[in-house]
């Protein structure tokens, strides 16, 4: 699977949401092979998503670097800094969706693990365990890399998805 970052800014966000979309794949196959099509199609809804949010996260990664001044401006310039919360709130908002995607794998996952066959179950398990492991690192981008206090509301959103995965 190719980076959807190349050529960009490398950034952990895409490779979390790739993370999370592999989780997920690996859900899908689990669920075709027991026969069980509407889990199949919703982790396969959720690969594509995760998928989706690696090239956006990717963008939103390099838009928010691109907004960051090189220096202290020597003044106040309102369009500027508008354009920079912008754009660093859109860099924190995907990685949160990311978060509560993978977390929607690591719910999906056990379910499958519960009522398919007991043999898929170590795979399920690991889907889960891989998703897990990226809801927590993207929660860790929204709270530490991408310029949000802990009591922000995504930062606190992003910790509950991740708490959720566990």
């Amino acid at each position: 699977m190719e980076a959807p970052f190349t050529g960009r800014p490398a950034a952990a966000g895409p490779a979390t949401a790739q993370a999370g979309a592999a989780a997920a794949t690996v859900a899908a196959a689990a669920a075709r092979e027991a026969g069980d099509a509407a889990g199949a199609a919703q982790a396969s809804s959720l690969a594509a998503r995760l998928e989706r949010l690696a090239a956006e996260d990717a963008e939103a990664y390099a838009a928010a670097l691109a907004a960051l001044p090189s220096a202290e401006p020597a003044q106040s310039d309102e369009r500027r800094d508008f354009a920079l919360g912008t754009a660093l709130d859109r860099a924190a908002a995907v990685p949160l969706a990311i978060a509560e995607a993978c977390a929607d794998v690591v719910v999906l996952a056990r379910a499958l693990a519960e009522r398919l066959d007991p043999a898929l179950g170590p795979d399920l398990e690991t889907a889960a365990l891989l998703a897990a492991g990226a809801a927590r690192a993207a929660a860790h981008l929204v709270e530490i890399n991408l310029v949000v206090g802990t009591d922000d509301d995504r930062a606190v959103r992003a910790r509950a998805a991740a708490a959720a995965a566990e």
